[in-house]
């Protein structure tokens, strides 16, 4: 998925500040996001054979275990309380990254392109976040993981298109 524009700091919230359940609801849906991409990591460094990829798929996975954390932490100041595991897209997408490597069709750049995709869904769930008017703590706590994710977005897609090089 290609973006017109990759800062996020470009994005302008709109409305009034949210309030705090709607701001548990975001939070919410940003943590099930960590947890996909911390779970889709981990599937993706199940699945390649190099050492190098397992790592970074490992430190991946548990940068989106961190941001995790901290969306816990902010959930519960906020008074909620923080959902169970990540979302069904998110479970359906790891499975097919088990069944392309159980077919035999884990090649690096196929595991490369599947974890694409699942980090072009994590940035745009950043974006619609930062799109709400967050009060000024959740803002700045998204803003950095949303900067994170695209980061991770940016570093596995200049490795996917290396693979390709290399294919």
């Amino acid at each position: 998925m290609a973006y017109a524009d990759t800062s996020l700091d470009t994005l302008q919230s709109t409305g009034p500040v949210l309030d705090k359940d709607e701001v548990v609801d975001v939070l919410n849906d940003l943590l099930e996001n960590s947890r996909d991409g911390e779970y889709g990591f981990r599937a993706c460094a199940d699945e390649v054979e190099s050492p190098a990829a397992k790592q970074l798929f490992a430190n991946r996975a548990e940068e989106c275990r961190k941001a995790g954390a901290e969306l816990m932490a902010l959930i519960a100041a906020y008074g909620g309380e923080p959902a169970d595991g990540g979302t069904a897209a998110g479970a359906l997408h790891r499975g097919w990254v088990h069944v392309k490597g159980s077919l035999g069709a884990n090649s690096e750049l196929s595991i490369l392109e599947s974890c694409e995709r699942g980090e072009d869904t994590g940035v745009a769930r950043y974006r619609k976040a930062l799109k709400q008017n967050l009060p000024a703590d959740v803002r700045s706590v998204v803003a950095a993981q949303a900067e994170g994710a695209q980061r991770n977005h940016d570093q596995i897609r200049d490795l996917r298109n290396a693979a390709r090089a290399r294919g």
